[in-house]
């Protein structure tokens, strides 16, 4: 999700309840590009967080610090200076910009009120925090922008502030239905891009989701909508566009696969098949969303070691059973080679020296057979070399059937541990695959003075019947939960032909609940490959039911007899409980 105007209109309405009135008491510069402004409410203090950065430009309110340099930078000085005790009279935004201004009231050295603007503006590489006099006169900024890095704008000490209009976009909080016609109209695009390109501060996904909202489809090109159409999508326009002047922001997460996909101040309709997690603060949404999509962006960059590992091992692995595969067909044709050699024997006795081939009945299946014969070698050296054809196409046949059940075999396991990255949350679990794979001779082993214990505990659920679901993270919990953890009686979860997670219901001598079964069935199809399908073929039994043969690699079951459910993956419904 963009950090678009509509949640910089969120954050707006969320700091006018919040700090307006409020008076400046503290200002830190963490980061070269960044503010954390504590100020003072009758509420008590609140923290406010503006980044710049160019990757990531935020504002937010914040319960954390940030530690500070040992001597503060010249922008922050300048605003302590002038601000350091004042009184935050207006935040606004200009039209839907991603621009919000902060009008402070401030005493001068004189004892006179004065009054300052601090301008944040939240655009992406363009993000700067600039500080401007009552007209408009800018003082300095946390950034310079000199005539050579911008023909737009300069933003420097002396000059005038202005908004910049680069994309001459329509204001969305004043648009009459002519002009929203007009614009869509002279767009040769998609309706979605047609909208997102013709009116400030709407993101691609909002203007999805007006698209959406209207019942048509945001592929099909803006200048073949009818009238009527046009006077329907202008409506659901103008209702998402008076939530925004209301104030009717509901701010929420929607998640795919328990990683946040999207965040939003106003719901959306067209992502129904995503797990939403409602939020009272627009604050709160983009501390979670941003925390969640670093941490899961830091276990992906630290596990990139291991994917090549198993990423490479699977290749080879799939290469060398292709091959296998291909020498075990050059076997099939080996039984012929025996019939050959026996029906020589029988009938070879008559046979004219120097004869190139031998016609004669097979009684096999009492029909005539032509065998092609050696001239240069009598029947019984005929008889002999495919006898000794067929016993080689035998041996070979034998030991490739041992090798690629081998090569599966570890085709297999590699895709589980793939799969164990995949559902990896920490450090902790990448650790625990690690020593997996060390074990397993995938991983050259470190030899250090300090050994480092791993603990790391599966994860854990509650029925909403009460009952305890616990959910391997990697084969090694896998095998600990079956074998270690679960009793006989406990029931015993695996998507069916994939690789996934064991999973563990706890009964207490109980029978258990349909809904405990779905539940676990869900739990099962999601923490596999097959995770995101509406329809997952599990398969269920009794643990005491559920082996391991001996040798097999970790996570590594069998059973012979089985219950089979087939179910979708939402867990969303399912209480994790955090041990």
């Amino acid at each position: 999700m963009a950090f678009d105007g509509t949640t910089i209109a969120a954050v707006r309405k969320e700091l006018s309840d919040s700090i307006l009135g409020g008076r400046i008491y503290k200002i830190a510069q963490p980061e070269p590009d960044e503010l954390l402004i504590t100020i003072k409410t009758p509420e008590g203090q609140r923290k406010l967080y503006i980044s710049a950065s160019a990757s990531l430009p935020l504002i937010y309110l914040t319960d954390e610090n940030k530690p500070s340099p040992m001597t503060a930078p010249g922008f922050c000085m300048l605003l302590r200076k002038y601000v350091g005790n004042g009184r935050i009279t207006a935040i606004s935004q200009p039209g839907l910009e991603r621009i919000l201004f902060f009008d402070i009231e401030h005493l001068n050295e004189l004892g006179d009120l004065c009054r300052k603007r601090l301008i944040v503006e939240i655009m992406g590489k363009h993000s700067n925090i600039i500080f401007c006099d009552d007209k408009d006169k800018i003082l300095d900024s946390i950034k310079h922008v000199s005539a050579q890095m911008s023909s737009v704008r300069e933003v420097l000490p002396g000059r005038t502030y202005f908004i910049p209009d680069t994309m001459s976009k329509l204001d969305p909080l004043t648009v009459s239905f002519k002009n929203f016609v007009l614009a869509l109209r002279e767009k040769p695009a998609a309706l979605g891009k047609a909208i997102y390109t013709s009116f400030t501060g709407i993101s691609p996904v909002v203007a999805e989701h007006i698209v959406s909202e209207s019942g048509l489809d945001t592929d099909i090109p803006a200048s073949d909508i009818s009238e009527d159409m046009l006077i329907h999508l202008y409506r659901q326009f103008s209702y998402y566009i008076e939530d925004l002047k209301e104030g009717n922001f509901h701010p929420v997460i929607y998640y795919s696969n328990e990683v946040p996909k999207e965040f939003t101040a106003i719901p959306f309709s067209h992502y129904g098949n995503y797990r939403a997690e409602c939020f009272d603060s627009i604050s709160r949404v983009l501390r979670t969303y941003y925390a969640t999509r670093n941490t899961v962006t830091r276990i992906r960059q630290k596990s990139a070691d291991l994917r090549h590992v198993v990423q490479t091992n699977l290749e080879r692995a799939r290469k060398k059973y292709d091959l296998q595969s291909k020498q075990l067909q050059g076997t099939e044709g080996r039984e012929k080679y025996k019939v050959y050699g026996e029906l020589i024997n029988t009938y070879g006795y008559n046979l004219d020296p120097e004869a190139k081939s031998l016609t004669c009945l097979n009684y096999y299946t009492n029909e005539d057979i032509t065998i092609p014969l050696d001239p240069q070698k009598t029947p019984q050296e005929n008889a002999q070399k495919y006898f000794a054809k067929y016993n080689k196409q035998k041996r070979t046949f034998e030991a490739l059937s041992e090798l690629i059940q081998e090569t599966a075999d570890e085709i297999r396991y590699l895709e589980s541990v793939s799969n164990s990255l995949d559902i990896a949350l920490s450090e902790a679990d990448l650790g625990q695959i690690k020593e997996e794979l060390t074990a397993s001779g995938y991983v050259r082993r470190k030899f250090t003075k300090k050994k480092v214990k791993l603990t790391n505990k599966p994860m854990h659920y509650i029925s909403s019947d009460g009952y305890d679901i616990y959910v391997g993270k990697n084969n090694i919990q896998n095998d600990e939960l079956t074998f270690s953890f679960a009793n006989g009686g406990d029931w015993w979860f695996h998507a069916k032909g994939a690789p996934g997670s064991h999973v563990i219901v706890k009964t207490n001598g109980d029978e258990l609940p349909d809904r405990t079964f779905e539940e676990a069935g869900r739990l099962a199809a999601y923490y596999s490959k097959n995770r995101g399908s509406d329809k997952v073929e599990i398969d269920y039994i009794e643990k005491k039911h559920v082996k391991k043969p001996n040798g097999a690699k970790p996570g590594f079951v069998v059973y012979y007899t089985n219950y089979s459910l087939v179910i979708d993956s939402d867990i969303s419904n399912i209480k994790v409980v955090q041990d």
